[in-house]
């Protein structure tokens, strides 16, 4: 028995996960707490800086990362796209608009520190990308994916995917590294295509998949044929060097046309709570307790002037868009946390030199505390403009 544990060291580490969740999952569903907080909870526990039963967090990460395409791909089979289309215009101009207000900010805080440019564009691109996951974790949950809030977030939500590329450049152009033009005139391509797809899906109506007659009743089959749409397209956004959680998206929305989610769903919906899953343990592993203890003052500081700040941006831009103050608020506080992706921006800037180590930490902290307590900070807020 130890032999086979030693030989699969990873065995006993993924029966911990499981353990741990259900403990902590049961605890936390007595406080009337959502998956995502047991899930980020876990990961703080079992990780490196607490009980160190799982040490490995790039390993839960790179599964962690595969729940992210998954949960996109499932959300792509449930938006409606004749209505993401219609309101392009919160998707595209309210994200550019919050980009750049959420720039303005920092850049008014770095003129007291006398901050460099790079510093300043770096923190304004991480708190202006908000959590795909968690926020469509919640509306999953709470049935409100198709109203008009669920809608509009998607949206903005979408954008920020397509915009982490041209930020990524930015932060590599300001740390002096050159830009290969074959990798912008990649990403450029991939995204005409992209974008060209869609378009064709939308006029199209309805497609029927490729065998669909063949694997219609064999459900072992239906289970291969998912995976590889799902991460077929993944992959081949990944190869133009566009989000790979972009192109789940767009298998999504493909399968969608096709009037087959209901195999689909029943293929890859129990892959998907795993995997979705590990990406939340795998935040919560970044949280460092001996660092947040210390600077336990301004990191919390942070956290309520980021919630806030995002909340009224976003809630602000929604309201321009003639949304009620209700929705608006409401779509402010979904929008208000710092997303996953702001962990890429912040590790490339801390590799680059643009921010000190203390800065770095404080960035992961605080990415890691909004998305702990956006279910709570949504919920409340949703109380108060009731």
């Amino acid at each position: 028995m130890l032999a086979v544990i030693e030989s699969n060291p990873f065995l006993l580490k993924f029966v911990a996960i499981a353990l741990a969740v259900v403990v902590v999952g049961i605890v936390l569903k007595m406080l009337k707490q959502t998956h995502v907080i047991v899930y980020i909870i876990t990961g703080v526990v079992i990780g490196p800086h607490v009980l160190g039963i799982v040490d490995d967090a790039d390993l839960i990460s790179s599964l962690g990362s595969l729940g992210l395409v998954l949960l996109l791909f499932f959300i792509g089979m449930e938006i409606s796209l004749p209505n993401l289309v219609a309101n392009w215009r919160i998707s595209v101009i309210g994200t550019i608009l919050q980009v750049i207000i959420s720039i303005l900010a920092v850049w008014l805080i770095g003129q007291y520190y006398d901050w460099s440019l790079a510093r300043i564009l770096t923190l304004g691109f991480v708190v202006s990308l908000s959590s795909t996951a968690v926020i469509v974790k919640l509306l999953q949950d709470s049935g409100e994916m198709d109203n008009v809030v669920g809608q509009n977030v998607l949206g903005i939500l979408l954008v920020q995917d397509v915009l982490i590329v041209p930020m990524l450049i930015t932060l590599n152009y300001l740390s002096g590294q050159e830009t290969s033009i074959t990798e912008i005139w990649m990403q450029i391509i991939g995204g005409v295509l992209l974008i060209g797809f869609v378009i064709f899906l939308f006029y199209k109506g309805e497609l029927k998949l490729p065998f669909h007659k063949t694997i219609k009743n064999d459900h072992e089959i239906q289970v291969f044929f998912a995976f590889g749409l799902c991460f077929g397209f993944s992959m081949i956004t990944g190869f133009f060097g566009l989000s790979t959680a972009l192109g789940a998206f767009v298998a999504g929305i493909f399968v969608a046309t096709s009037k087959s989610t209901e195999w689909f769903h029943k293929s890859l919906y129990s892959f998907k709570v795993i995997f979705v899953a590990l990406f939340f343990i795998s935040i919560g592993m970044l949280i460092n307790i001996k660092f947040l203890w210390e600077h336990i003052v301004i990191i919390l500081a942070l956290v309520g002037v980021v919630l806030l700040t995002n909340l009224f941006i976003n809630a602000l831009i929604m309201r321009g868009f003639k949304m009620s103050w209700k929705d608006s608020l409401y779509a402010g506080a979904l929008l208000s946390q710092i997303g996953e992706f702001s962990f890429v921006l912040g590790q490339i800037a801390y590799f680059n030199e643009i921010i000190t180590d203390f800065a770095y930490q404080a960035i992961v902290a605080v990415i890691s505390l909004t998305l702990l307590l956006s279910p709570i900070w949504i919920g409340l807020t949703k109380k108060v403009t009731k």
